[in-house]
């Protein structure tokens, strides 16, 4: 996996040159990889209930992992749709199964960086949640030529910068509906006691 994020590497050469199907991508790379956050929110609820997390129920860290999941592969198609649309800023007409690579591809570090979760600590998930963020913006930077076919240095760093203006804001709806839910189900649970 490592080796797939490196810039100018073989297999990611072949990567972006590669025509998977929006299907192919969603089925088996953003699915099993947005399982990875709410299952470890789950589990670090479950261990560590009231120390690095809130303590919640079994029944609220289900529902708010499930709406996280949702609202993750949600967002992968959201953030697709919007690359595509920024295309009109230099004036390119990308194919959306080229935006759809990049918007699941991208966020591989933030969908990875909750596995640190095994480790009881905020501190380090908290260094390590920002280092995927920042890991995430410099695969935007890198790959938009390559995935996109942006030949203009220029218009690559316009267009990578409005991407990554776009999925900071996806990040942020993603992360209020998360604590949206969690309030909801918080406050339903107090309503049923």
């Amino acid at each position: 996996m490592a080796q797939l994020h490196t810039p100018h590497s073989t297999m990611w050469d072949t990567f972006t040159h590669s025509h998977m199907s929006v299907l192919t991508l969603f089925l088996f790379y953003a699915v099993p990889l947005s399982v990875v956050p709410p299952a470890m929110i789950y589990y670090a609820g479950i261990t560590y209930g009231g120390h690095l997390l809130p303590a919640l129920s079994l029944v609220q860290l289900e529902a708010i992992g499930m709406v996280f999941f949702l609202a993750e592969l949600a967002m992968t198609f959201v953030v697709a749709y919007v690359i595509q649309r920024l295309g009109d800023v230099i004036d390119i007409k990308p194919a959306f199964e080229d935006c759809y690579k990049l918007a699941v591809v991208v966020p591989t570090p933030l969908w990875l960086a909750p596995l640190f979760l095994f480790i009881p600590s905020f501190m380090l998930n908290l260094t390590v949640i920002s280092l995927a963020l920042i890991f995430s913006g410099m695969l935007i930077f890198y790959n938009v030529p390559a995935i996109l076919k942006v030949e203009e240095k220029g218009h690559a760093i316009l267009l990578s910068g409005s991407i990554l203006a776009a999925g900071a804001v996806a990040w942020a709806v993603m992360m209020y509906i998360t604590l949206l839910s969690w309030s909801f189900v918080g406050a339903s649970l107090m309503l049923v006691i």
